[in-house]
């Protein structure tokens, strides 16, 4: 399964093959693929071991009527490769061990991407899917002769358990919050080393969400493991995050509880507030920024006398005034911080698809919060409250509503040092030429889009604004809730990290577009530029689902 030097060459030397459908730079392999790719199994490098590896045929494209997110109805059609299967074994017998999956194409392009995970994590990541923002109808990036690679963290969730069981056990907790993806990245490069001969002439990251976090700690903690990061809307200042989503569940327990016509009654108000702030009246809010200073919920206060779902108590115009502040810790955590940026305004009745999208999906659920926690009750409770009975407290039998982060503070300290990807020093893997690309979609209720804002503001202030633009950029999509729907959120932005990894062809304001989720064609519903902060799109003329009918501009 070694290939030829002199395709190795070739390979490593073109880097165009991003911008073609086809495999342009890829190297065939000599010898036997099959034979080669068998005889990976049972080989162990101290604690990693190889369970299976086989042959894939390829496979089609193909799209599912539904899905979690409407990136996950899609499937990318995959080329012939190598699917192997390992694990490595933890030190604390009583830990999981960590799971991974590497794929190895037959024809290669001297490149590697790992993909970040999800939520808690506890599924394993295949590589084989769409990485986040990917243009649905693209060709895969194992299409593309990446070798792709996933892993499970380090743990298993199982149907019936919450999520954050497994953060009982500090080895696997360890695990979840950095060593996973570092040990499953040298795995992998090690298999890359057998497989091929060589190792990979250039290592990609790509992850959202909490895939995002993974993403950016890989380039704060493992400086030199990778040459281009992609981080969409990562969860970092994940202790405050915790924390700011369970006092959202707090505070809409009982009477602050906002139900689904009243959700539309906000959203409709954001609109009528904001929409045309940018010169178009195209049912977005274009510069949320100005539309949180802008909008004032104690606007649908309801009149004495008033009730039911055309206005807001007063419990409920403070639930979301809640919302929109700040958390704010008596202490100071890892790097200096001490809150949690409130939430923006905007996309508060994005339709689900579940379970996720707008206040519905993230923050409200369709019934007030319960514990312990119920399907019905939004993510962010979910997440939270369990995160403080299993993660802070370590008493699943916590009454949440007695917590308090003082009663804690070392073991909130400790998991903020492991957790927090908000470390601003990253000249390191600036100076050996990496390339970080951030992207907050502005009508996220998973998580504040302006934690990310802040973290980029720091990275300029620690580095320098001259210095940080050398290799990092922030990109805000107007509009977008946290999985890529209710606006244009589809850019490859694994093309526009190879492009600057590979040519020094460093991006400037970008495209996204609104896909319908149907093959062949992937339909492009509208577009939108995709500014650099702080610049927002603003409408100069033509049809409102052209992107080249707005400008970038602060």
């Amino acid at each position: 399964m070694r290939i030829n030097p002199r395709a190795w060459t070739l390979a490593t030397s073109i880097v165009t093959a991003m911008s073609c459908p086809g495999l342009a730079t890829a190297s065939e392999m000599l010898g036997d693929p099959a034979a080669t790719c068998s005889g990976l199994v049972g080989a162990s490098d101290n604690a990693v071991k190889i369970d299976s590896a086989a042959m894939q045929a390829p496979s089609p494209l193909a799209v599912a009527e539904k899905g979690a997110t409407p990136a996950g109805r899609v499937t990318p059609a995959n080329p012939q490769f190598c699917k192997v299967l390992g694990h490595i074994d933890p030190v604390d017998p009583k830990a999981p061990p960590i799971k991974f999956q590497v794929n190895l194409p037959v024809e290669w392009s001297g490149r590697s991407l790992q993909y970040g995970g999800g939520g808690f994590n506890g599924v394993l990541i295949t590589g084989l899917g769409l990485p986040p923002a990917y243009p649905f109808g693209k060709a895969s990036p194992l299409a593309h002769g990446f070798v792709t690679y996933g892993t499970d963290s380090g743990h298993e969730s199982k149907p019936g358990e919450p999520p954050q069981l497994f953060a009982l056990n500090d080895e696997a907790f360890e695990n979840f919050s950095h060593k996973a993806y570092k040990k499953v990245r040298d795995a992998a490069r090690a298999l890359i080393m057998r497989a091929y001969g060589n190792p990979p002439a250039k290592m990609y990251f790509m992850g959202s969400s909490e895939g995002g976090r993974e993403a950016l700690t890989m380039a704060q903690r493992y400086p030199d493991d990778f040459d281009g990061i992609f981080a969409r809307v990562p969860v970092i200042n994940w202790v405050g995050l915790q924390h700011a989503g369970t006092r959202g569940g707090l505070v809409t327990m009982g009477d602050g509880w906002i139900r689904p016509a009243q959700v539309k009654l906000v959203a409709d108000a954001v609109l009528k507030a904001c929409d045309r702030d940018d010169g178009s009246d195209d049912a977005l809010v274009q510069n949320p920024v100005g539309c949180k200073a802008l909008f004032k919920p104690a606007s649908l206060l309801c009149a004495a006398g008033q009730s039911g779902d055309d206005c807001l108590t007063e419990k409920q115009v403070a639930a979301i005034e809640t919302l929109h502040a700040p958390y704010k810790f008596s202490f100071a955590m890892a790097n200096g911080l001490d809150d949690y940026p409130g939430w923006g305004v905007s996309g508060e009745g994005t339709p689900a698809f579940a379970p996720t999208g707008g206040w519905l999906a993230w923050w409200l659920g369709t019934a007030p919060p319960a514990q312990p926690p119920v399907p019905a009750n939004g993510i962010a409770w979910v997440y939270g409250a369990g995160g403080i009975q299993y993660v802070f407290a370590r008493d699943p039998k916590l009454d949440v509503t007695t917590y308090k982060p003082e009663d804690h503070k070392a073991r909130v300290l400790e998991v903020s040092e492991l957790m927090d990807s908000t470390n601003p020093d990253i000249s390191r893997f600036g100076a050996r030429g990496g390339k970080l690309v951030i992207l907050e979609h502005m009508a996220d209720y998973a998580q504040s889009p302006y934690a990310g804002i802040r973290y980029f503001e720091n990275v300029q202030k620690k580095l320098g604004k001259e210095k940080a633009a050398e290799f990092v950029r922030l990109y805000t999509a107007p509009g977008v809730d946290h999985v890529g729907s209710g606006a244009p959120a589809n850019v490859d932005m694994l093309a526009v990290l190879v492009d600057w990894v590979e040519t020094g062809k460093a991006p400037g304001d970008l495209e996204v577009a609104e896909q319908k989720v149907e093959a062949p064609g992937f339909e492009t519903l509208r577009a939108l530029p995709l500014c650099q902060w702080p610049a927002w799109p603003h409408y100069k003329t033509g049809p409102v689902t052209a992107a080249a009918s707005f400008y970038c501009a602060p």
